[in-house]
C-alpha cells in the first residue's frame, strides 16, 4: 500500500510503498530510505535483536536506531516510531502490533486497504473529530454573519 511519511522536525514528506506483514511484530523502515531522505534517527537505549519466523537471529544484525514520523494514508494520520533496519527489498513494514490495533479492512481481490475499524484514539478519528468541530465553527460563523447582515440591510432587499 502507498503511504506518506513526514519528518516531524521539518514537515517534509515523501510517498512510499509499505508492506503489511503479520509475521513482523513492529513497524520497520529501511536504513537506506532513512539516509536518502534525511529522517532524523534516534539511538535506542538497548539494541533489539531481530529474529526470523523460525526463531533464528536475522542476518541483518540488530536494530540500533528508530525514527519518529507522521504517517498518512487516505485521511488516516498517526505519529509513529519505526525501527530502522536493513530491509533490502521494501521501504516500510507495518507489522502485527500495528495491524492488531488498527484492524484494517483488506480486499485482497481489489488490492484495497481501508481504515474503517480504527480505535477511538487513532489519528483518523482525531482528524474526523477536528473536521467536525471546524464545520460547526464555520456553520455558527455563517449563521452569525447572516444575522448581522439581516440587521444591517433593510428587509425590503430580502424579497
Amino acid at each position: 500500500m502507498k503511504i506518506g511519511l513526514e519528518k516531524v522536525n521539518t514537515y517534509e514528506g515523501v510517498s512510499v510503498r509499505a508492506l503489511l506483514d503479520s509475521r513482523a511484530t513492529e513497524l520497520f523502515v529501511d536504513k537506506k530510505f532513512v539516509e536518502k531522505y534525511g529522517f532524523k534517527r534516534e539511538q535506542l537505549a538497548k539494541p533489539l535483536k531481530i529474529r526470523n519466523i523460525d526463531g533464528i537471529d536475522n542476518s541483518g544484525g540488530v536494530v540500533t536506531h528508530e525514527i519518529e514520523c507522521n504517517m498518512y494514508f487516505k485521511g488516516y494520520i498517526e505519529r509513529v516510531q519505526m525501527d530502522v533496519y536493513n530491509l533490502e527489498r521494501t521501504e516500510v513494514i507495518l507489522g502485527m502490533l500495528w495491524l492488531a490495533v488498527h484492524n484494517p479492512e483488506i480486499n485482497w481481490e481489489k488490492g484495497e486497504v481501508m481504515m474503517t475499524k480504527c480505535p477511538l484514539l487513532c489519528g483518523k478519528n482525531k482528524r474526523l473529530k477536528k473536521e467536525k468541530e471546524q464545520r460547526e465553527v464555520r456553520t455558527n460563523k455563517k449563521e452569525k454573519d447572516i444575522k448581522t447582515v439581516e440587521k444591517l440591510v433593510p428587509k425590503r432587499f430580502w424579497k
